[in-house]
């Protein structure tokens, strides 16, 4: 009869208060994080523009470009980033260390989940290339290739890690990790491989995302993701770009493009051998990373080591995605770097 009078039990009444809290603390998350992107693809367009205006030649040099792309927004958009996503509430997780042995297991694992996934994602964006006739441009390799490798080591080694583990780990999990560790993981890997903007850098940026937020809510230790990130972002970057100007990869798509002329062909390899050699070294390094991070995920997942607890606040089964994407926030930063994506693919 209460029913049908209207009334609702109070647990009933205190779950649709608290899921309606829930909603609107994850749109304002996700709202301040699209008032941020605003804010810091403006501070980089500006400086390019004006250059553009005044002295169009600066841009030609790849390493000017990417000079007044990524210092406005390393030292200005990212830290107004912050202060917006500061504004809302988050919580303080308990600081724990970790040994060598562990860090050791960490990074194994991480080179695993990275060289896995972006295995995926560039069979992926291939079939899509297929389809559309044209290959997917992969912005972030066609950054590493053009610049020098002093500018690579310094915004993909040093700055990156740091502005992005501080944002993506930190912010976002400190902000949702009362709704569980597994929901403050999954938005914070969400967040972090859209926020890259292209389908080439997504499924790794998405799954590193994932396991490096796992590590921050299980340490509420930012020094140990922000080495972990140098160092697959060193690997990745430094090292990969080393390896091409080794073995002059140019000189060997143009070979490869004009008929792989037998000759030609063993002429370049004898006359950059030590580069092949280094690059073979590299492979086995990566399938050795690749077996041996698959085996101690395994492990782990096996003794039941990546375990996540409830938090303060349990958003109900069934209800989690409404109430965690469904919000107004959430939707409008997804669905702009989703189209952010598409224009990338079809571009």
């Amino acid at each position: 009869m209460d029913g049908m009078n209207g009334y609702m039990p109070v647990d009933s009444r205190r779950e649709a208060d608290e899921l309606k809290a829930a909603r609107k603390h994850f749109s304002m998350l996700g709202g301040m994080f699209v008032l941020g992107t605003i804010l810091l693809y403006a501070v980089q367009l500006i400086p390019a523009i004006i250059v553009g205006v005044l002295r169009p030649e600066w841009l030609i040099n790849p390493d000017v470009a990417l000079l007044f792309s990524s210092v406005p927004m390393y030292l200005a958009g990212m830290p107004l980033l912050i202060v917006l996503v500061r504004i809302v509430p988050g919580d303080r997780l308990e600081r724990h260390s970790m040994k060598a042995g562990p860090f050791l297991v960490s990074v194994i694992m991480c080179f695993a989940v990275m060289y896995a996934s972006n295995i995926v994602g560039n069979i992926i964006t291939t079939i899509i290339g297929i389809l559309k006739g044209s290959a997917v441009d992969n912005v972030i390799s066609d950054i590493a290739t053009s610049t020098s490798m002093w500018l690579v080591f310094l915004v993909m080694v040093i700055c990156a890690p740091i502005m992005e583990e501080y944002i993506f780990r930190k912010l976002i999990v400190d902000r949702t990790v009362r709704y569980g560790e597994g929901t403050a993981i999954l938005v914070s890997g969400l967040m972090f491989g859209l926020f890259h903007g292209n389908l080439n850098q997504f499924a790794y940026a998405f799954s590193l995302g994932v396991f490096l937020a796992f590590l921050y809510v299980k340490t509420g230790n930012l020094k140990i993701t922000i080495a972990l990130h140098m160092i697959i972002n060193f690997v990745g970057g430094v090292v990969s770009k080393w390896l091409m100007e080794k073995v002059n990869i140019d000189e060997y798509m143009r070979i490869v493009s004009e008929g792989m002329d037998a000759e030609t062909l063993m002429s370049y390899v004898m006359e950059h051998l030590s580069g092949w050699i280094a690059y073979m070294v590299f492979l086995i390094f990566v399938i050795g990373m690749l077996i041996a991070g698959g085996i101690l995920i395994v492990v782990n997942l096996v003794k039941k080591r990546f375990t996540l607890n409830r938090g303060m606040v349990m958003i109900p089964r069934g209800k989690r995605f409404r109430t965690v994407i469904l919000n107004a926030g959430m939707i409008v930063y997804c669905l702009f770097w989703i189209v952010m994506i598409i224009v990338q693919l079809v571009m």
